[in-house]
């Protein structure tokens, strides 16, 4: 089968299309014809070598969520027959034709979810979700402020803060196309967290308060910035450090406004998968329901990762960025 690979860490251009040996199912495990696979800023952190939660080994096939068909199943499989319409999170191997899972992350995709706006919805939606309900314990009528919100996450992240009760949305990110997008997602008001002294706009925006939780995916010298945007006993999520810098934090100035900050990798959820399947079963009836868009601006073919990668990396995309194995 075709599979994207690394061999080395680098850039966009040491993703390889090649052919690997077709995947070797366990008896508990699914093999899926991939028809989409979602692009995530972690599978650039992951190519370039940047430090992650989880190690790389190489030759190594990213691809955290996948939508398509099931091909074959394992001996122990019970459910869920050849040519079922799925979707999955394998953690990894989803940049391919064929990829095997757990049968206990799979399931199916209902009438109307089409393989390209599923794989849209899969790790995206799964970060917003958690982030939201499990890391930032979000409160009925807090202010969330959501950075890179025309992104993958951040799009849906803003549309979902609001549907669990915020008060107010404000969507950060670095073009008025972009923060055009965010409002007519619902956010409230929007700012351009790229400018100086963005966090002074935030503040006024909530009446000189602060915000109650920003999810914060740049890193760097944005996190300083952040901490100024933030109300007393407010929270700071660390969802990504899409700059590729660290950030020092002074615990003792957490102390004097109760704040709080809080780490997020939604690949350590996968490890429950009834709270990952019933979140999915929430979204898609969000989706199927018409109270939650998705935005999947750019679809590629498979062969054309380098390029996703170049997309991405450079900002140049808005909403999900989707390969398609067999185009």
């Amino acid at each position: 089968m075709k599979a994207v690979r690394f061999h080395e860490t680098g850039g966009p251009e040491k993703l390889v299309y090649e052919d690997v040996p077709d995947p070797a199912l366990a008896d508990d495990e699914i093999l899926i014809r991939i028809e989409a696979a979602g692009v995530n800023f972690a599978d650039v952190m992951r190519r370039r070598g940047d430090d992650y939660p989880e190690p790389s080994p190489m030759p190594f096939t990213l691809g955290a969520e996948v939508a398509g068909t099931v091909a074959a199943i394992g001996k122990a499989v019970t459910s869920l027959p050849v040519g079922t319409a799925v979707l999955a999170t394998p953690g990894a191997g989803g940049y391919a034709q064929y990829v095997r899972v757990p049968a206990a992350m799979v399931i199916p995709l209902p009438p109307g979810l089409d393989p390209v706006r599923a794989s849209a919805l899969v790790a995206h939606g799964l970060t917003a979700a958690l982030v939201l309900r499990q890391a930032a314990r979000l409160i009925p009528g807090e202010t969330v402020l959501v950075e890179a919100a025309a992104g993958g996450v951040g799009s849906l992240a803003v549309q979902l803060a609001k549907l669990y009760g915020a008060g107010k949305v404000i969507a950060a990110a670095s073009t008025p196309v972009k923060r055009a997008l965010a409002e007519s997602l619902g956010a409230d008001a929007s700012v351009d967290y790229t400018a100086p002294d963005w966090a002074e706009l935030v503040r006024a925006l909530t009446g000189g308060k602060g915000v109650d939780v920003i999810l914060e995916t740049a890193g760097g010298d944005n996190v300083a910035e952040a901490f100024k945007a933030l109300a007393p006993f407010g929270r700071l999520i660390f969802i990504g450090q899409s700059s590729g810098k660290t950030s020092l934090i002074d615990p003792w100035k957490l102390t004097a406004p109760n704040h709080t900050v809080t780490g997020f990798y939604v690949g350590a959820y996968l490890s429950m998968p009834e709270l990952i399947q019933s979140t999915l079963t929430e979204l898609i009836g969000l989706v199927l329901s018409g109270k939650v868009t998705l935005q999947a601006e750019t679809v590629l073919p498979l062969s054309q990762a380098t390029e996703a990668h170049r997309l991405l990396e450079g900002r140049h995309t808005t909403g999900k960025v989707i390969l398609q194995p067999w185009a």
